[in-house]
């Protein structure tokens, strides 16, 4: 199916015009539900209803101004052009006519243009004719034909009354659009090769106030009619129509990176197109693909892009500036120049007035650009055509390279013009220097690409390459002396042409060349005390801590261990003590011990708490056993789910369960949507029964086997019930394996809802969770293991529609113990929430 979007306020009758005008100029959100709005209401009231809720979600008045421009910036038959594949009609029907009816009620007026490849398919094997395909193309005989018309007719008329049902005026046009010629009669017998589109019956529908729904058969001049595949159709539409974008929708919502398996973000052709034709995963029908696009793009304006979206992310992508899925355009060749002769001055210098040091008057265009004129050649200029990212290169006086300005429009960020100038400055240059103020929003993004950096009056010294740190300083001009936060013997990360960009970022907790990003506190590292280091999750701490930007080890507590070296700590020589609670009174409060973790098994720690809390001081407790998890003067540690404010003004926290972690996860994103009692089945690996030995930890007891216990009033079944507000049963089980949970519950819903709706709730919840990632697939454990997040996914629907089954994995000793601790300290101390732990 292809779907051709028109604003209609060139084409429309009169009475309608001034409306459509207004709602052409909106920018684009999520599907504002029509059907829910009173058939008593004018066309003119339903338009400004849906306008005041969309506006009212716009993130700023810059994003609204921004659409308001843009979308009276064409004319109104080149906004842009949907490409969908059949199966949309049979499975997201619903979607389809909510989303094409939001357009439709805020004055735009999308031209459908569907095929109906699947529903043909199960015919015809119903009739006993077996599919044909040369070259992907559908051998197209004439009882393919024949029923072909039938279905087409009947997806046609379907979508129609789908629309129709939502009082969105459908028309439908199953033929008169598209002519053509025989592609090749003996080899694909009906099938057809476009020569030309007739575009009065689309532009007749819409002066009538209708939407056009077409078919993409064509037809010969006398009458023959043809196949064309949905996909050539829409090719030969946008050729047509020269929108400004074409917006392919299939299932995984975007185009997957086969190296990384992540989705791509943005692709500009005309920079990264041989490059990515090479890459090892691109070929069969994923390289026609691309070609195809290339080729129809490079046929249209400049101004032209493909995206290819999920059909529930149809309005994200047309009104938000992130967009959704992989935006592939042209885009613009990368310059690079040693010389200011090379560039366009005007660009240059409206690229340079964006620079900091320019914009807060320590420096003037005129004087840089003189300097530049002075430097002789030793420097280098990169930038894309319309210098939306300029990057200028300079060498120090030792010869160390300094990146000495960096600009990038929004733009920039949004369609990887910052990765494509990235990849070209680190090419030329294997060590690099640069600065960046701390305030600065995308801060995140060159913590991701260095290997070690310093923060000096508000502004990070960043590196990579440089293995003298005093060449550092001296390039830079920062003070020596100063702690550097993290640096890391692995190559800095040259940002893959293909990754996902981030457009606007926070400047904490975010992505470090090892973990996530230090809060740049210059202060001496706090420091911790460990009491319970025996266990495995006091070993799973200390490597964390000893990977800690922020954070050092001044006490490890272990009764059985006592005088031992403690081996896997590297910042101090310690060796294991036994700290009794008289020893923690003469420490609490004294600066000795900054925060004290409590790795104790569940009735222990309450001696060594009353011990720190005696001295009236503000360290910094995190108990790890449950005896504080129902006490409404500690915070509760599970940032995802509470309040991060809160944490970070708390000196007691209980970290939640491992169990409760996942379970909880699964859970609270459907919480006003639950009818009834969730029960949640765990299993988790034996290290989840301690080091202490027992027949839940005992290899020979539980080969070849799965042991329940505690099959009621478990723990954690009151801390999950507490904690989300309702009920909930739980039944645990100790599996053969070492480490991680499976979590499968099984939640009642109080109302019908699909698949799709209950992961895009979870998606929402938990957008820009770092520790949280969602999938469709159902997460396994043996992927969990050793990893730092909780995996949740599944989404399983029963076919009433009134039961989910959703699926959550967590590592028990990190995210489920040892990692959850790291954040909620970080919190607590003010550092950001994600220093010193690994990207998984």
């Amino acid at each position: 199916m292809t779907l051709l979007l028109r604003g209609c306020a060139r084409v429309v009758r009169s009475s309608r015009s001034a409306s459509a005008r207004t709602a052409a100029k909106l920018p684009r959100l999520a599907p504002v539900p029509i059907r829910h709005l009173s058939l008593s209401q004018s066309k003119d009231e339903v338009d400004r209803s849906a306008i005041i809720r969309i506006l009212s979600s716009i993130g700023s008045r810059k994003e609204i101004e921004q659409y308001l421009r843009h979308f009276t910036s064409v004319e109104s038959q080149k906004f842009a052009v949907i490409k969908v594949g059949g199966a949309i009609i049979t499975h997201e029907l619903d979607v389809l006519a909510s989303s094409l009816s939001f357009l439709n009620h805020v004055g735009l007026y999308p031209i459908v243009v569907h095929g109906a490849g699947p529903q043909l398919n199960k015919i015809l094997e119903q009739e006993g004719v077996e599919p044909d395909y040369i070259d992907g193309i559908r051998i197209t005989d004439a009882k393919t034909l024949e029923v072909a018309r039938k279905i087409f007719l009947e997806e046609n008329l379907k979508l129609c009354e789908a629309l129709e049902n939502l009082g969105t005026r459908a028309r439908p046009i199953p033929g008169g659009v598209f002519f053509a010629d025989y592609l090749d009669k003996d080899k694909y017998k009906l099938v057809g090769k476009i020569n030309h589109v007739n575009k009065e019956p689309i532009e007749a529908a819409i002066r009538a106030g209708a939407l056009p729904i077409l078919t993409s058969l064509a037809e010969t001049r006398d009458g023959q009619i043809l196949n064309v595949n949905a996909d050539v159709a829409a090719g030969e539409l946008a050729r047509v129509m020269e929108p400004l974008k074409i917006v392919y929708l299939n299932e995984k919502g975007g185009l997957i990176n086969g190296s990384t398996g992540e989705k791509i973000s943005a692709i500009n052709l005309d920079e990264e197109y041989d490059d990515l034709m090479k890459e090892p995963w691109v070929k069969y029908g994923t390289k026609l693909k691309i070609r195809e696009i290339k080729e129809l793009l490079d046929h249209l304006p400049r101004s032209s892009s493909v995206a290819i979206i999920s059909t529930g992310d149809l309005q994200k992508e047309l009104f938000t500036d992130t967009g959704a899925g992989t935006l592939m355009r042209r885009g613009y060749k990368l310059q690079k120049t040693q010389s200011l002769d090379g560039v366009r001055s005007d660009g240059l210098r409206a690229a340079l007035e964006a620079s900091p040091d320019i914009k807060n008057g320590k420096q003037s265009v005129a004087s840089y650009l003189k300097s530049l004129g002075e430097a002789g050649g030793d420097y280098t200029i990169y930038a894309d055509e319309p210098m939306e990212v300029v990057a200028i290169v300079r060498r120090s006086a030792d010869g160390i390279p300094l990146l000495d300005k960096f600009v990038a429009k929004k733009n920039g960020w949004l369609n990887n013009v910052v990765d494509n100038i990235w990849t070209a400055v680190t090419k030329d240059h294997p060590s690099l220097v640069w600065k960046v103020r701390e305030d600065d929003e995308n801060a995140a993004w060159h913590f991701s690409k260095s290997q070690g950096s310093v923060l000096e009056s508000g502004e990070y010294t960043f590196w990579y390459g440089v293995q003298d740190l005093s060449k550092v300083s001296q390039a830079a001009r920062v003070p020596s002396g100063k702690r550097a936060f993290h640096s890391s013997t692995r190559s800095a990360s040259r940002a893959h042409p293909f990754s996902r960009a981030p457009a606007t970022v926070a400047t904490r907790g975010l992505s470090l060349a090892r973990g996530y990003a230090t809060t740049g506190n210059a202060s001496a590292p706090k420091k911790v005390a460990l009491i319970g280091a025996r266990g495995h999750t006091g070993k799973a701490l200390i490597e964390l801590i000893n990977n800690h930007p922020s954070l050092e080890l001044s006490h490890v507590s272990s009764r059985e261990l006592e005088g031992k070296k403690l081996e896997g700590y590297s910042k101090s020589a310690l060796q294991y003590v036994n700290l009794s609670t008289e020893h923690v009174k003469k420490m609490a409060g004294t600066g000795e011990v900054d925060a004290w973790i409590m790795a104790l098994p569940n009735g222990v720690c309450k001696p060594f708490v009353d011990a720190v809390e005696e001295a009236k001081g503000s360290d910094v407790i995190v108990d790890l056993s449950a005896d504080y998890r129902f006490e409404s003067d500690w915070t509760y540690g599970l940032p995802e789910l509470g309040d991060r404010e809160a944490l970070r003004q708390a000196k007691r926290i209980s970290n939640p369960g491992c169990y409760a972690t996942g379970g909880q996860v699964a859970i609270a994103p459907l919480v006003d949507n639950i009818a009834g009692v969730p029960t949640i089945f765990g299993v988790s690996g034996y290290s989840g029964a301690g080091t202490k030995p027992s027949p839940k930890n005992d290899l020979r007891m539980l080969k070849d086997n799965l042991m329940p216990y505690s099959l009621t009033g478990h723990l954690h079944e009151r801390e999950m019930s507490k904690h989300l507000g309702l009920d909930v049963s739980f039944i645990p089980h100790v599996a053969q394996w070492f480490q991680g949970i499976s979590c499968t519950v099984s939640i009642p819903l109080a109302k019908q809802m699909n698949a799709r709706d209950i992961r895009n709730i979870f998606q929402d919840r938990y957008a820009g969770e770092k520790l949280i990632k969602v999938t469709g697939d159902i997460p396994l454990v043996k992927e969990i293991s050793g990893k730092h997040h909780v995996s949740v996914g599944g989404f399983g629907v029963d076919a009433a529609g009134k039961r989910v089954v959703v699926c959550a994995t967590i590592d028990n000793l990190l995210k489920g113990a040892a990692t959850q601790c790291i954040q909620n300290l970080n919190l607590a101390l003010g550092y950001g929430e994600y220093d010193g732990i690994p990207r998984d």
